[in-house]
């Protein structure tokens, strides 16, 4: 047989073996969310948004700050353990996002748990007590740790297993600065940096951001619509959430020494 019409069935072959695969890949490839047109109508819907950061341990050599903002892994059990014995339902920010925009229904006595920064007890100590209660959270990930792998916070494995694992991995920025004031490069660098990677390694859209430290301005704001980004959390105390500001969402703080009666009492207050 000629030369060329051995080659031309092996060409008609890859080309069938190539045409499949594109089907296949976009036959599973994951449609990317898209965030449900508003009913025009505002709504108020009281979800406490608790923020945690540290649950760990204390180091033997800890400031003001790093003590204030860790809950040891035998104090965060106490709160879970109360908010399954109490009937709370976690929910996730899109479901969230749902209601305010469309007054969807949430599950009896909602609650968002989201944890800042993006620190390695997140997958040491955080996730098998979630997955214990059968709960979810969101993880707000400073992306320039994971790139530097610095052993402080989450690799990008970690951050993958736990994507893959139901819970909601977001952005908080490239490095963690104060919004504020800066650029409108800097903060393109900072949000959408951190949105892209989360994206590439996750393989999932990301929809929600904390800003760092609670700060921004008005460009921050724009930059956040830009990059299609539909609800954002701050550090103002509240559980009330409010379709008027979805960029604007307040949370309820966590500190050290506050047991599950303590948390009974925040919930209380709010």
């Amino acid at each position: 047989m000629p030369y060329c019409m051995r080659v031309k069935p092996l060409i008609l072959i890859l080309l069938v073996l190539v045409t499949f695969g594109v089907v296949q890949a976009q036959e599973t490839a994951a449609p990317k969310p898209i965030e449900p047109p508003s009913d025009g109508r505002y709504h108020s819907i009281h979800v406490p948004i608790l923020m945690y950061h540290f649950v760990s341990d204390l180091p033997s050599e800890s400031n003001a700050s790093r003590r204030d903002l860790t809950v040891t892994p035998a104090i965060f059990h106490t709160h879970l353990a109360y908010l399954s014995a109490q009937g709370y339902h976690t929910i996730s920010l899109a479901q969230l996002d749902n209601a305010l925009m469309t007054g969807a229904s949430l599950p009896a006595k909602p609650i968002v748990l989201t944890f800042d920064d993006g620190y390695e007890d997140a997958y040491t100590n955080v996730l098998p007590a979630l997955r214990a209660y059968g709960f979810t959270a969101t993880f707000f990930i400073i992306t320039g740790m994971a790139d530097a792998n610095d052993p402080a916070y989450l690799s990008w494995a970690q951050i993958r297993a736990m994507s893959a694992l139901g819970m909601d991995m977001e952005a908080h920025t490239v490095s963690h600065v104060d919004l504020r004031g800066r650029s409108r490069e800097d903060q393109v660098k900072q949000i959408a940096g951190s949105i892209e990677s989360l994206q590439v390694h996750t393989g999932k859209a990301v929809h929600f951001f904390a800003y760092p430290g609670g700060a921004f301005d008005a460009e921050t704001l724009a930059i956040l619509k830009a990059n299609s980004i539909w609800l954002a959390v701050t550090t103002r105390d509240s559980a009330w959430e409010t379709s008027s500001a979805p960029l604007e969402l307040p949370r309820l703080r966590i500190h050290h020494d506050m047991g599950a009666a303590g948390l009974a009492e925040l919930l209380k207050a709010n």
